[in-house]
């Protein structure tokens, strides 16, 4: 493999990005955010297309390539069914939750628990989630997204890599102090047009490099024999997947464990995206298209990269280090540039928002509410200029500790599974609060110190694997929340009654507190779509691969039934 060597027209494509993205920059500047609804939610007046990219982009991280290349090189085409099965999840957020959290109309998703439940425990609890997620939760995304790129410039670059990472984040934390989440908005929808263009790029060149896709498919064959399990949608003959593993990813995972980016429910950045959307329509309508563009549309070229990958470098310790080493391989200068870009682009979209989120939780959730109250201050307009920069300041810090924590990661895998593992069993909780009025703060705590728990239990008894370890930690963590939910006393009927006539959920959880004035459909029609939604998305993605690789009437039949779905239920956001 040639060594990493940048040319001229590399550097000019490089320089030519900065430049864009300081313009960017610039232009939310001028936005001048004074309040914290500003700097958090961009004035909350995103229309769809807008929101949902910066999700997309959001979770198109740098380290995200990559693990997908390992997964494929580790357990073919199937294992990506790990994090495929939070489309169940996402859907339910498009169809059942994305008009409730709108309507709550808060800064984060931790303020909305003091919405939901009342006392002592409503406070704590918001105070803990606050810190919990800003730093530890936080800063473990960060830390894995991090090393993901220390990987990537170990391969592509002849500097040190964190040399270059400190500068990133150093770029990246001045930016969004300066512009607030109207900014990281604006970059995300540049920054994803360019990742997309490079990944794309880059697979079109891995497949040309066998021989085309003719030439891929002949060449696993030839390594692993007619029968190998890499191009199986299903993992009914992986050999280090097992059938109770898949039936815990697809049947439990979804709506049991806390994962950022799929919530059980809708939370965290998601969330942020739809406070800050319009209306309801189009934080449903953003939140449907980041679904779609997420799992339909986006995964293909990097598996296809992935597979490549296990054909050219066979014995490869790492098997993540495959995609940027095929990068270096392959790509021409201006190309190679437009590569190193797309990585740039993907880590700078994913930790501005991350920086903005977590301080998004230190100022509102903890600062604002329980240190430096609004009642304080003389004028609002000086509560909205000290908290707005205090909310910069807060950037900082959590820009400081994520690089910290980024040292004890070595790889991707590592986070994904401790956030999985330390997430089982919240899922129901945060699924049903929307939907049952029994549900209090103590419920909250106790899933939450339930998992812990179990997670430590599971370790103690030996039980292997991380699909293991969800089951019993989320049986555990179920039973916990469960008793404690019986246990202890609901929150307030002010409280209750107030939630059900603002936010008008669905279903029969609130008969209790239901008027005329505060009742809303069914809930089994918004079910029935979010389902739909889901098997649409997967008909797509089954028909893409059918059609990259000979099967062409599966293919065309599979994507147009996918597509008559999706045009079905993009019409009922439209005339809700």
């Amino acid at each position: 493999m040639p060594d990493p060597v940048f040319q001229s027209l590399d550097y000019t494509v490089i320089i030519v990005y900065v430049l864009i993205l300081t313009g960017i920059g610039y232009v939310a500047w001028r936005q001048h955010q004074r309040s914290l609804a500003g700097y958090f939610n961009s004035g909350r007046n995103l229309p769809w297309w807008l929101l949902g990219t910066s999700m997309v982009a959001t979770t198109f991280a740098a380290d995200t390539p990559l693990a997908v290349t390992g997964i494929v090189a580790a357990d073919g085409l199937s294992g990506n069914w790990i994090w495929w099965n939070f489309m169940f999840s996402s859907m339910f957020t498009v169809f059942l939750y994305a008009r409730l959290w709108k309507r709550a109309g808060v800064i984060t998703d931790v303020e909305f628990i003091e919405k939901r439940y009342s006392g002592k425990p409503a406070a704590f609890l918001r105070g803990f989630r606050a810190v919990y997620l800003a730093f530890p939760i936080n800063c473990i995304i960060l830390g894995w997204v991090t090393v993901g790129m220390a990987k990537i410039l170990s391969v592509i670059t002849p500097f040190s890599e964190w040399t270059i990472i400190l500068g990133l984040y150093g770029f990246t934390g001045f930016y969004i102090m300066l512009t607030g989440l109207w900014g990281v908005v604006l970059s995300d929808f540049f920054q994803f047009l360019v990742a997309m263009v490079g990944s794309i790029v880059l697979a079109v060149l891995a497949v040309q490099h066998v021989g085309g896709l003719d030439g891929l498919q002949s060449g696993l064959v030839s390594n692993f024999g007619e029968d190998h399990f890499y191009l199986d949608f299903l993992p009914l003959r992986s050999p280090d997947i097992l059938l109770s593993t898949f039936l815990v990813w697809i049947g439990m995972m979804w709506w049991a464990s806390w994962y950022p980016g799929a919530e059980p429910g809708g939370g965290g950045y998601i969330a942020q995206r739809m406070f800050s959307a319009k209306d309801e329509r189009n934080a449903v309508g953003g939140t449907l298209f980041f679904n779609v563009a997420h799992y339909a549309l986006r995964p293909w070229p990097w598996i296809l990269v992935g597979l490549v990958s296990i054909l050219v470098y066979p014995e490869l310790d790492d098997r993540e280090l495959g995609y940027p080493k095929l990068m270096v391989e392959l790509l021409p200068a201006g190309l190679f540039g437009l590569l190193v870009v797309a990585f740039l682009s993907a880590f700078v979209s994913t930790v501005s928002t991350h920086l903005n989120w977590g301080a998004s939780y230190l100022v509102n959730d903890v600062y604002k509410r329980f240190m430096k109250k609004p009642e304080t201050f003389s004028s609002e307009d000086q509560a909205d200029k000290h908290y707005v920069w205090m909310s910069r300041l807060a950037t900082i810090l959590i820009m400081v500790t994520a690089v910290i924590v980024s040292w004890f990661f070595d790889t991707v895998k590592e986070g994904w599974e401790a956030i999985l593992a330390l997430g089982a069993g919240t899922g129901p909780v945060y699924l049903l609060r929307w939907f049952w009025w029994r549900i209090n703060a103590w419920s909250e705590i106790a899933a939450m110190s339930g998992a812990a728990v179990g997670v430590i239990l599971a370790n103690v008894i030996g039980i292997d694997g991380l699909a293991n370890t969800l089951f019993f930690t989320t049986i555990f963590s179920t039973i916990v929340w469960l008793t404690v939910t019986f246990l202890t006393k609901p929150a307030s009927d002010y409280t209750l009654q107030k939630f059900c006539d603002e936010i008008r959920p669905g279903g029969p959880g609130w008969g209790k507190f239901r008027t005329e004035e505060n009742a809303s459909k069914p809930l089994s029609y918004s079910i029935l779509k979010a389902f739909s939604g889901a098997f649409a998305i997967l008909f797509i993605l089954y028909g893409t691969g059918m059609l990259l690789f000979s099967s062409y009437v599966t293919g065309i039949l599979s994507i147009a039934a996918g597509t008559i779905v999706i045009g079905y239920l993009v019409n009922s956001v439209r005339n809700e």
